[in-house]
């Protein structure tokens, strides 16, 4: 339960951070306001917004009770996660993140909210690379090489996931 309660916490500062606060912010600084009304671009950012943050939120409910730790870095799941959406990308998180995003920017029409979009994916694409795939090949070691001969880093295989159901990654 307190895994629960840990993961709850630290997704909602990361999800509030850096998914509401900043492009909020942003579309503030930039002068965009809310539409007038609801149209086709603001239907199709809704879905793709609701579409990401509903494949988030099955990342942290993963970690939480598969992984049995937390998304956060200093808090990481004790186990490989490799079900659920691990099945079919690494990095699930952070892909419904971007789709959150690029729902917003597709809502309110904002490019400055699409450029957010592209420097977090830039920046998280680097995080991974220099920090969670280096860390989670010490922690994992044979298990997690197999998952990444597996499973592609960002575009799921058509119809595939991995070929083992193993109990666990952490991104």
């Amino acid at each position: 339960m307190f895994v629960l309660i840990r993961t709850l916490a630290y997704a909602t500062l990361f999800i509030g951070f850096l998914l509401i606060y900043l492009p909020e912010r942003l579309l503030g600084w930039s002068g965009i306001a809310r539409p007038a009304s609801i149209d086709a671009p603001q239907i199709a950012g809704l879905l793709i917004g609701t579409a990401g943050a509903a494949l988030a939120l099955w990342c942290v409910f993963t970690f939480a009770f598969i992984g049995k730790g937390t998304p956060a870095p200093f808090d990481p799941p004790r186990r490989l996660v490799v079900r659920g959406p691990y099945r079919f990308a690494r990095n699930p998180m952070y892909i419904g993140a971007a789709l959150a995003l690029a729902g917003a920017a597709l809502f309110y029409r904002s490019m400055p909210l699409f450029g957010y979009v592209v420097l977090f994916l830039l920046v998280t694409h680097l995080f991974v690379l220099i920090y969670e795939e280096p860390t989670l090949r010490r922690s994992f070691g044979e298990e997690y090489q197999a998952y990444c001969g597996s499973v592609r880093r960002w575009w799921p295989r058509a119809g595939r996931g991995t070929r083992e159901e193993g109990t666990g990654n952490r991104k």
